[in-house]
């Protein structure tokens, strides 16, 4: 038996039972593939269920706020697919009445959906034969034929989508697409594969040369910056706080948070509460300020780590624009912003 039969063949009998997989419709196809981008399926699945219940169709999404989605987004990370999937809602909705591009090469015009996304719509709705290259694919390709080309350079995604292909029946390439995926999912797993029940384990090449955990090849390790936070957490008479939109370009866009104090390093207690008394809250007097977290919280993401502290500070009177805490709940955060409030 040839790769791609024995593929589909393991596919048909191991494949999980998703929501997104029961249907040919592309907008559903198209919320799971941005969604699961940068996400494994289990902390997706929830999100996918929530959109679309929320938004059953790309309609519902388009006249939604962007406040709204980013609330629902909350959590999964990554915000600029959150708004990037709105805005492409809205152009399908008002643009194109409502009907998603047929075909891979229209679907990649679309904002937020680059090649991949656009290979697994136009394969699962439309059945066009294109190939999805994402790191499954990567993995189990360059396994089974023993490929060391270096995953990280810009040439390799054509030289796998091109074997893909090859090996793609075109009567069926959404059911391929899909195989090759879960295969790497559940099975070519990226640590300690289990190989002796593998269906490949006679013809695996990087098996047969004890090369499994060589490969895939991928060189350019990401240089992470370190940035440090000091959030303040505003109490007045009233038990009134006060938060701001983060409207700079860059992490976050477009989520709320408490007043913040970027430092070069971790400070301490004497430092942020003389920046604080000379710089903020000018029109009350500050009754105390309470370290709340005496070690960093470090929040990782894929280019930065931030190192952030919450601090207390009580005041005197009432506060401008000052909102009480069911309000508070309402507004979309960065995850761990989120979890520092659920837990007051």
């Amino acid at each position: 038996m040839n790769f791609s039969n024995v593929l589909i063949k393991w596919y048909l009998q191991n494949k999980r039972d998703l929501p997104w997989r029961n249907t040919t419709n592309p907008y559903p196809i198209w919320l799971s593939e941005i969604m699961l981008q940068q996400t494994r399926v289990a902390q997706g699945m929830p999100y996918f269920l929530s959109f679309t219940t929320a938004f059953p169709t790309v309609f519902d999404l388009a006249t939604a706020n962007e406040e709204q989605v980013l609330k629902l987004w909350q959590g999964l990370g990554y915000y600029s697919r959150a708004r990037n999937l709105h805005k492409t809602a809205q152009y399908v909705a008002s643009d194109l009445g409502g009907i998603f591009p047929d075909n891979y090469a229209d679907l990649l015009k679309l904002k937020g959906i680059g090649e991949y996304t656009a290979a697994a719509i136009a394969s699962f709705s439309y059945n066009e034969a294109v190939p999805v290259v994402d790191g499954n694919v990567f993995r189990v390709l360059s396994r089974y034929f023993d490929i060391e080309t270096d995953i990280a350079q810009a040439s390799a995604k054509k030289e796998f989508a091109a074997l893909a292909f090859e090996l793609m029946p075109k009567d069926n390439p959404a059911t391929f697409n899909q195989a090759i995926m879960e295969f790497g999912a559940l099975q070519c797993v990226p640590k300690s594969p289990n190989c002796g029940i593998c269906v490949f384990n006679e013809s695996c090449t990087a098996l047969q040369k004890k090369k499994v955990d060589q490969l895939p090849v991928k060189s350019k390790k990401v240089k992470v910056r370190n940035r440090y936070f000091n959030y303040l957490v505003v109490a007045d008479e009233n038990d009134n706080t006060i938060i701001q939109k983060r409207t700079d370009k860059g992490i976050w866009h477009n989520l709320y948070e408490f007043p913040l104090i970027e430092t070069e390093k971790e400070e301490d207690f004497n430092f942020i509460t003389g920046q604080i008394q000379s710089d903020y809250f000018k029109e009350n007097i500050i009754m105390s300020i309470l370290e709340d977290n005496d070690k960093s919280i470090i929040h990782k993401l894929s280019h930065q780590h931030l190192h952030i502290k919450f601090w207390k500070v009580n005041l005197n009177g009432s506060i401008e624009n000052g909102i009480n805490k069911a309000l508070l709940r309402t507004f979309p955060f960065p995850i761990v912003i989120y979890n520092f409030i659920e837990k007051e």
